[in-house]
């Protein structure tokens, strides 16, 4: 018997991700991740906290103040809770950079900048904090903030030509699947937060079919049980070693954002296409010798050029949980159910750390520490306090309707 199949251990299960939530991963940060000197947060964290590095990625900021406004808006308003999220949206405002322009991507701890990267993800997890923020404090401007910023995000990302590429076009011209996924999860969680809003002619339900229509048209690959990362332009496969590279836990991602999607609508197709993802990923990324999500897998199961190609990232996990629970709810498919205690009994036992709270982020392929990490420009208040957040809301039958 599966943690999902039965009454009183979903009733537990709900009660372990509450717990875990509220009694261990945002204290973790609330002690430790708030830069109370500097304003906004600290995220490159040692195992207890201790600080290792005090520059400050910008997306982290808005991903941040994301999570505690969400806490708000879902859980309770609580005055800490609304505090860690201002202190997130001030600094973002002050040095994250203009408004419907280029965001930096990382500052130093007092706010001056360092470093833009070609993509522009800060801006859309700019967007998706302001949105939070605005039905957390109830700040009108807020929300026009969050219009500027997705409104960036899809000038610098979503239309073609504008976004620098990765290798050079005139040689091998490439599109990638990642604009498109976290286009359409901004998306969602303005309307979740704001309803529908008119960016750049679309609603955001049509931003959400425009992306799920690019995802499908070149990424998404029945025929081969596969979602490519990256494709040509005309969607065909590149056989190199970038083009087959397959990434488990971001299509993973994409397909849990898509069985949202489902079940906002009640559209079984796009039901039926999430759980097809989730299928196909998981045969290929589950490290049936040592358990685990492998980080890459190559199209063709030739060997991955990426050194951690291997190796455990606490994030694939968070988002494998939260798709298995989710595909087992919406179809009573068992497989689901197993698959999910599977992700959930290996990520808590090798990624949760008793002693001083919150999850290490990185580990070996056999599950052993590779560092002591907690936090970085990568890891920070984000995947497992979302994670832990939706799983328990998705168990909680009253939760679920304000969720999605």
């Amino acid at each position: 018997m599966s943690l999902l199949t039965d009454k009183d251990a979903r009733s537990a299960l709900a009660a372990q991700y509450r717990d875990a939530l509220l009694g261990d991963v945002i204290p973790f940060w609330l002690r430790h991740g708030i830069d109370r000197e500097q304003g906004g947060y600290l995220t490159a964290l040692d195992r207890d906290g201790t600080v290792v590095d005090t520059d400050k990625s910008i997306w982290f900021q808005g991903r941040g103040a994301w999570t505690f406004a969400t806490l708000c808006n879902l859980v309770e308003k609580r005055a800490e809770w609304l505090e860690a999220a201002r202190t997130g949206i001030d600094f973002l405002r002050r040095h994250g950079g203009e408004a419907g322009g280029k965001l930096w991507f990382t500052v130093t701890r007092e706010g001056k900048p360092l470093r833009r990267r070609r993509y522009a993800y800060s801006e859309a997890f700019a967007a998706i904090a302001l949105a939070a923020w605005a039905k957390a404090a109830g700040e009108d401007g807020a929300a026009e903030e969050a219009d500027r910023h997705f409104s960036s995000y899809i000038r610098q990302s979503l239309v073609p030509g504008t976004a620098p590429a990765k290798v050079e076009a005139a040689t091998r011209p490439m599109r990638g699947i990642g604009v498109h996924m976290i286009g359409l999860g901004v998306a969602q969680e303005i309307r979740a937060a704001l309803g529908e809003r008119l960016v750049e002619g679309r609603t955001c339900s049509e931003w959400v079919d425009w992306n799920l229509h690019e995802m499908e048209r070149w990424f998404i690959k029945p025929e081969l049980k596969v979602v490519l990362e990256t494709v040509g332009p005309r969607g065909e496969v590149l056989d190199h070693a970038d083009g087959r590279t397959l990434n488990p836990g971001h299509a993973i991602e994409a397909a849990w954002f898509i069985l949202r999607e489902a079940r906002f609508r009640g559209d079984g197709r796009l039901r039926d296409l999430g759980v097809s993802i989730l299928d196909w990923m998981w045969e290929r990324g589950w490290d049936t010798e040592h358990g685990g999500l492998f980080y890459f897998r190559d199209l063709k199961g030739l060997p991955v050029q990426e050194y951690w190609h291997d190796m455990k990232f606490w994030w694939p996990h968070c988002e494998a949980i939260i798709a298995t629970q989710m595909a087992h709810l919406m179809t009573g498919e068992e497989r689901h159910a197993r698959w999910h205690q599977m992700a959930h009994d290996w990520s808590f036992k090798h990624f949760a750390d008793p002693e001083h709270g919150e999850w290490f982020g990185y580990l070996h392929r056999d599950g052993r520490l590779s560092n002591t990490l907690k936090g970085s420009l990568w890891k920070g208040p984000f995947h497992l306090p979302r994670m832990l957040l939706v799983c328990w809301k998705l168990l909680d039958d009253g939760g679920v309707a304000r969720w999605v």
